[in-house]
C-alpha cells in the first residue's frame, strides 16, 4: 500500500486574484476611471457639436497645439539627456555625485508653484540667467521658451529615474567582450547598450510627456500666459472654469484625453515593437 504525500503546492505572498484584483480595480476606478467617466460624461451632455465648436475656436486651438508641441519637444529633451544623465551616475563616480543624483528628485519634491517661481526669477530678463540671456538679445521668460524650460525642469526626474536601474543591472563583460571583439564604441553603444535600454527609455519618455502636456503650476509664472502666443490648455480650462462654462472646460479636457491617448498607445506600440527586436536578437 503505498502512502500518499501531501501536494506541495507554491504560494504566493499577496492575495489571492479575488481580493488583489478587487482591490486594484476599486482603487483605479476611484482614482482613474470614475473622473474620466465624469470628464466624458460632461462632454457628451454639452454635445459633440458643441464640442467640436469649442475645440475649433483659433485661441483653444492654439493652446492645445502649443501644449503638446512643446510637451512633444521637451520629453525628447529629456530621453536624450536624461539618459545620459542616468548613465553618468551609475557608470562614473566622481565628487558631488551624490548631491547631483539627489538634486534630480528636486522637482519631484517642490511645489509646482515654487518651482515656477524659482525658474521666473532665475530666468526674468533682470535674472541670472535671464541676464545671459538678454545680453545675446535673447529672452527665455514670457515666451514659449520660458514654457519649453519649465516642461524640462519636471519631466527630467522621470527619465533618469526609469532608467537608472536599468543601467545598473547591465553586465559590463556584455560590453567589454564586444570591445574584444574588435567593436567600436559607437558600435557598441547601438546594438548592445541603447536595445537594452529603450524599452524604459520610452517608458520615461512617456511619463514625461504625460506630465508635461498637464503641467499647470510651473508654466503659468513663466509663461505670460498671452493667448494665441504663452496661454497653455491647462490654463485655458482653468479660465473657462472661472466662467462656470463647464461644458467648455470639458471639451477643452476631452481633447487633451483624447490627444494623450493617441500619443500613449504610439508609444506603446513603439515599446512592443522594441522588445520583440530585442527578442529575435
Amino acid at each position: 500500500m503505498t502512502r500518499a504525500w501531501p501536494r506541495l503546492v507554491a504560494r504566493s505572498p499577496m492575495p489571492g486574484l479575488g481580493l488583489a484584483g478587487g482591490i486594484t480595480l476599486t482603487l483605479l476606478s476611484l482614482v482613474v476611471l470614475l473622473p474620466m467617466a465624469a470628464l466624458i460624461a460632461r462632454g457628451l451632455s454639452f454635445g459633440p457639436a458643441q464640442i467640436w465648436a469649442t475645440i475649433a475656436t483659433e485661441r483653444v486651438a492654439s493652446a492645445l497645439f502649443l501644449s503638446f508641441r512643446l510637451a512633444l519637444i521637451a520629453a525628447m529633451f529629456n530621453l536624450v539627456f536624461g539618459v545620459a544623465l542616468a548613465w553618468v551616475l551609475v557608470r562614473y563616480r566622481f565628487p558631488g555625485r551624490r548631491l547631483i543624483d539627489a538634486a534630480v528628485d528636486l522637482p519631484f519634491a517642490l511645489p509646482t508653484a515654487v518651482a515656477g517661481i524659482a525658474l521666473t526669477a532665475l530666468y526674468a530678463p533682470n535674472g541670472a540667467f535671464g541676464e545671459i540671456a538678454k545680453e545675446f538679445g535673447q529672452r527665455i521668460a514670457y515666451t514659449q521658451w520660458g514654457i519649453l524650460v519649465a516642461l524640462i525642469f519636471v519631466g527630467l526626474p522621470f527619465v533618469t529615474r526609469t532608467v537608472q536601474p536599468v543601467i545598473e543591472d547591465l553586465d559590463r563583460e556584455v560590453e567589454e567582450a564586444s570591445a574584444t571583439l574588435g567593436a567600436s564604441r559607437a558600435h557598441t553603444l547601438r546594438h548592445v547598450v541603447l536595445p537594452a535600454l529603450t524599452p524604459a527609455a520610452l517608458t520615461g519618455f512617456a511619463l514625461a510627456l504625460a506630465r508635461s502636456v498637464g503641467e499647470y503650476g510651473s508654466v503659468i509664472f513663466i509663461a505670460g500666459n498671452i493667448p494665441m502666443k504663452t496661454e497653455i490648455a491647462p490654463l485655458l480650462i482653468v479660465i473657462r472654469l472661472e466662467e462656470f462654462d463647464y461644458g467648455g472646460a470639458a471639451a477643452i479636457g476631452i481633447a487633451m484625453l483624447l490627444i494623450s491617448f493617441a500619443l500613449l498607445l504610439l508609444i506603446n506600440a513603439v515599446q512592443v515593437w522594441s522588445r520583440r527586436r530585442i527578442g529575435h536578437v
